[in-house]
């Protein structure tokens, strides 16, 4: 789910009246997502009034929106040459400085910016909040109180008081939303007020799809961004969301069909002047169907014309295009001449991703080169994992790259991230496989301490002592040993009242258990267990071969002077 457009209702709640119309309709193709409509807007102001602060600060955000980060730091730098000192467009380079990493630097311009309009000026106060919420990095708590000042009126003089708008609750929404956990409700709040003020405002009700779809309520998220549709049937934003929803290879989401439906919809009403873009999604389209030869074709007559951004996507278009038709030499050459272009430290998460994809797939007959092989699609999935900020999809993601490789002890490694991820619902299956590979990848003592750790969480789940004794039993496959005692025998105990739905599991139990105390010497509890194993394995040679032990065992010895002892003495 794509979380980052940089879509300001701001722009459409324009504070002063006087300003130039072609300023209005540039924040009106902003607010649907025409970058290069907007951009061009925007350039027509500047060249008709070269001292408009927020003309050259949303030409800034067109050219992010087109991802031409290099564009949009000229644009606030030019603004900052012609405005000295304005705090928007000081709040604009401070966006670049946290986009470059440099958060000392962008925290510094944003309260320069808020000092000098005291925290009420609605353009400066949205700018800085957008930029902290939007931007990976950025200080979500920040953002929050940056709104919350703007919007507090209590003890100010009627004059003094700030009026509302869309935008600013919008923003407020959106603070809320990025912090994440319980203010997902004051968010939808925020974006309710967003609705009062503008009840056609499809951004607000977009926004409030996100918030349902971080809580995992996706029919509530897909009912939400399809209204935002009805809304308003131009609003591009909503139709690419709901893309980006069913493109998402989740459970629940998945939808080529779907998919596909919305993207045609969304570049029916996308910008058409924007011509890469739209032809870059159409090339998208025919790999969605299939049509590899098709999509490469597109591709690579789009990229002469592409920035670096759009390259770099229809690079790995065409790899991708090229590795599905089962072309894993060709998908490599691709991406080897994208590395040598910009070189591998200014790759992407998803160039990590499919580089991973194509290492997995190559073979070798040389022993040396797929070992090594093998090592690149480790080494480049873990690289797409930690490419940004902890994100639990991605780290899922990750797993089920390890499981396809069938690199257990790296799946367990990842499984064990999971499990660390606070606000996470499938913590519980996340240790359990954390311990289930880690057993696979034959590393019993770490198993033997994570179920250690699940029992000690989960003292209720009986596979968790189950699993924890099957550890202990295979550092000594003779069953002497007493340390999977305990936790088999919590596990019997557990597992016995649903004795049919646990009947593998049990027999295993039951095996070691008489192994045990036959080793011991222990008869009684040996009997005990042994009865256990054949009520449900009748033919089980181990169990009978210990009852014909004791059976034999039990028959009395011959009398003095009978037959057979006559002739043991001859």
């Amino acid at each position: 789910m794509n979380r980052r457009n940089s879509i300001l209702v701001a722009m459409l709640c324009i504070a002063n009246g006087a300003m130039a119309q072609s300023v209005e309709d540039g924040l009106k193709n902003l607010y649907y997502g025409k970058y290069q409509s907007a951009k061009t807007d925007f350039e027509k102001v500047i060249a008709a009034k070269p001292t408009e602060d927020k003309a050259y600060y949303y030409l800034g955000i067109s050219e992010l929106g087109l991802e031409n980060k290099a564009a949009a730091a000229a644009a606030f730098s030019k603004g900052l040459t012609a405005v000295p000192n304005s705090p928007l467009l000081t709040a604009g380079l401070g966006r670049i400085d946290l986009l470059n990493g440099n958060k000392a630097e962008a925290k510094q311009k944003f309260e320069a910016a808020s000092t000098a309009t005291q925290g009420r000026n609605g353009d400066v106060a949205r700018a800085i909040a957008d930029a902290n919420t939007e931007v990976s990095g950025g200080d979500r708590g920040y953002a929050l109180s940056v709104m919350q000042t703007l919007l507090n009126n209590e003890g100010r003089k009627r004059k003094e008081q700030y009026t509302a708008t869309a935008a600013d609750y919008i923003e407020l929404g959106d603070a809320y939303r990025y912090l994440g956990g319980e203010n997902g409700g004051k968010a939808i709040e925020a974006y309710d007020q967003a609705i009062v003020l503008d009840p056609k405002n499809a951004e607000a009700v977009l926004k409030q799809g996100f918030v349902n779809y971080n809580a995992k309520l996706l029919e509530a998220a897909v009912a939400d961004m399809t209204k935002a549709t009805n809304i308003d049937e131009n609003y591009g934003p909503a139709y690419f969301e709901l893309y980006q929803f069913y493109y998402t290879p989740k459970p629940r989401q998945f939808s080529l069909a779907n998919a596909k439906n919305y993207l045609q919809k969304y570049l029916a009403v996308a910008d058409q002047t924007d011509l890469v873009k739209n032809e870059y999604f159409l090339s998208s389209i025919m790999f969605y169907d299939h049509d590899y030869k098709g999509a490469i074709a597109k591709a690579e007559s789009l990229m002469p014309k592409a920035n670096d951004s759009y390259k770099g996507k229809l690079q790995r278009l065409i790899s991708d295009s090229y590795l599905q038709q089962g072309d894993s030499l060709n998908a490599k050459k691709v991406m080897d001449a994208r590395v040598q272009a910009i070189g591998e430290s200014k790759l992407e998460a998803m160039d990590y991703k499919l580089l991973s994809a194509i290492y997995t797939k190559l073979k070798s007959e040389d022993s040396a080169t797929q070992a090594n092989n093998a090592v690149l699609a480790v080494n480049y999935i873990e690289k797409y994992a930690l490419s940004d900020t902890p994100d639990i999809d991605r780290y899922r993601e990750t797993v089920e790259a390890f499981k396809t490789q069938r690199n257990w002890a790296k799946a367990a490694e990842w499984f064990g991230k999971l499990a660390e991820f606070k606000d996470n619902s499938q913590a519980i299956n996340d240790l359990f496989f954390k311990g289930v590979y880690e057993h696979a990848s034959k590393n019993y003592t770490q198993a033997e301490q994570t179920w250690v750790s699940f029992t000690e969480k989960y003292p209720t789940q009986p596979l968790g002592f189950y699993h924890l004794g099957n550890a202990q039993f295979y550092q000594d496959l003779t069953g002497k040993d007493d340390k999977p005692k305990a936790a088999f025998t919590k596990y019997i105990e557990l597992a016995e009242p649903e004795a049919d739905k646990n009947k593998k599991n049990l027999l295993f139990a039951y095996t070691y258990m008489m192994l045990n105390n036959y080793h011991a010497e222990n008869k009684e509890q040996t009997t005990v267990y042994l009865d256990k194993v054949l009520a449900l394995d009748p033919a089980n040679e181990t169990a009978a071969q210990i009852k014909e032990s004791y059976s034999q065992a039990a028959k009395p010895a011959p009398a003095a002077g009978s037959k057979t002892t006559q002739t043991k003495s001859k």
